[in-house]
């Protein structure tokens, strides 16, 4: 019924044919739909947000000097924005709460000397000189370069309580805080590397 008076072969394959390019499109326009809900549901949740349209942070020179408390505008995009800037595998981390494998970061182990920033801003976020070797694979330190630059909150996710870090101008993913670290703070902030840009100092 099929084969129209062609040989059983070539029915048989222009059949499999459209099969295949009716999936094809269909996966596509499937897609297509997918990545404009997603991209409206940025939006809905960016246009939903009360906060403040400023945040205040404290600047930092690339000598690492301290040059005061600035209000800056909050930086809000789209998920399709930051997946552009970033690329997929630092987005998932820094945009999703995704997290990189131990000792397969960047700066892990890294011991030069100047300032680590947010990757998404820019924002100043940690020191070298409070980085530490915690021997668990990711970049540790004992306090943030200024608390203002950092914001936290519980993280109940796979089945653990854990207080999550993040750039209070962006939102940006960065780890966890734990109560394990050295003094003088005895804390330990596990940060992704990933979500982080090293300025050496200047």
């Amino acid at each position: 019924m099929f084969d129209a008076g062609l040989p059983r072969e070539e029915g048989a394959e222009s059949l499999t044919r459209r099969v295949f390019l009716f999936g094809a499109v269909a996966a596509i326009v499937g897609a297509a739909v997918w990545r404009y809900e997603e991209s409206q549901r940025s939006a809905v949740k960016a246009a939903a947000d009360n906060r403040p349209a400023n945040v205040s942070i404290v600047e930092f020179s690339n000598a690492g000097a301290r040059q005061g408390l600035t209000q800056v505008p909050r930086i809000i995009k789209t998920d399709d924005e930051w997946r552009v800037q970033l690329g997929r595998s630092v987005f998932e981390i820094a945009r999703k709460g995704d997290t990189e494998f131990a000792f397969s970061g960047e700066y892990w182990d890294w011991e030069e000397k100047g300032l680590f920033r947010c990757v998404c801003c820019q924002t100043a976020l940690f020191s070298s000189a409070a980085k530490f070797n915690s021997g668990t694979g990711w970049p540790s330190f004992y306090e943030p370069i200024a608390k203002e630059n950092i914001a936290t909150r519980e993280d109940r996710s796979f089945g653990m309580t854990r207080t999550e870090v993040s750039c209070r101008r962006c939102d940006a993913h960065l780890g966890h805080v734990f109560e394990d670290g050295p003094p003088p703070t005895g804390l330990r902030y596990c940060i992704n590397s990933a979500s982080l840009t090293f300025f050496k100092f200047s």
